[in-house]
């Protein structure tokens, strides 16, 4: 710690990164010994952060992170989509196909940002705000390799006609970005996708994995 940082602020924060990687929540003695301090210390950390809805604890006494977290999360997304839309821009107007960034939404891939192309005489209509189950559709399916091999090499994955008829599509995971999940792809109106969409396209998405850094 410096002379410029909060140390109770650190412990909150500390208290908040543990909660998130467990799904069946800590007690205050295992948060105890996790962060180092004694109880007294934590029963006040978890006093405050329930106060403002980022804890609560169920029960049996265990903490887990509460829905004040969630709220938080939803301002996330505008600041995503404003660093994605260059490269989005970028990728739609190149290949002529709807361009999107796609963020995990629990177990759904939810289109946070969509650039479609100007110069095409048709597209996919593909809106922000748009769902679909992450185990169907390039963006989800792109995701879920990443969560297979995470140490592995970025790579692109292509379907056919699994969320429209008629529809391919082709997306690469974001690599490499603390607290996001999600992919770049785009989508469009053909039998299949153009050898050389594949590789623009995780060009794209270490584009927006730099700018989110």
């Amino acid at each position: 710690m410096t002379a410029e940082t909060s140390q109770t602020l650190d412990r909150g924060l500390r208290v908040l990164k543990l909660l998130a990687d467990t799904d069946h929540g800590l007690t205050v003695t295992e948060l105890s010994n996790k962060l180092g301090v004694n109880r007294t210390v934590v029963y006040r950390l978890l006093a405050t952060l329930e106060q403002h809805a980022l804890v609560r604890r169920d029960l049996g006494g265990r903490a887990r992170v509460g829905l004040g977290v969630l709220r938080l999360g939803r301002q996330v997304h505008p600041l995503v989509r404003e660093a994605a839309l260059p490269a989005l821009r970028s990728l739609a107007e190149e290949i002529g196909a709807t361009a999107h960034l796609t963020l995990v939404d629990g177990t759904e891939a939810l289109a946070v940002a969509v650039v479609e192309p100007t110069w095409t005489d048709y597209h996919v209509a593909y809106r922000a705000g748009f769902r679909h189950p992450l185990d169907r559709g390039a963006a989800g399916r792109a995701i879920l390799a990443a969560r297979r091999a995470p140490a592995a090499e970025p790579a692109y994955t292509l379907t056919q006609g699994e969320l429209e008829t008629g529809a391919c599509g082709a997306a690469a995971p974001l690599v490499g970005v603390t607290g996001v999940e999600g992919s770049v792809g785009v989508v469009m109106l053909a039998d299949s996708v153009p050898e050389r969409v594949g590789p623009r396209v995780v060009e794209a998405a270490r584009e927006v994995a730099e700018a989110l850094r």
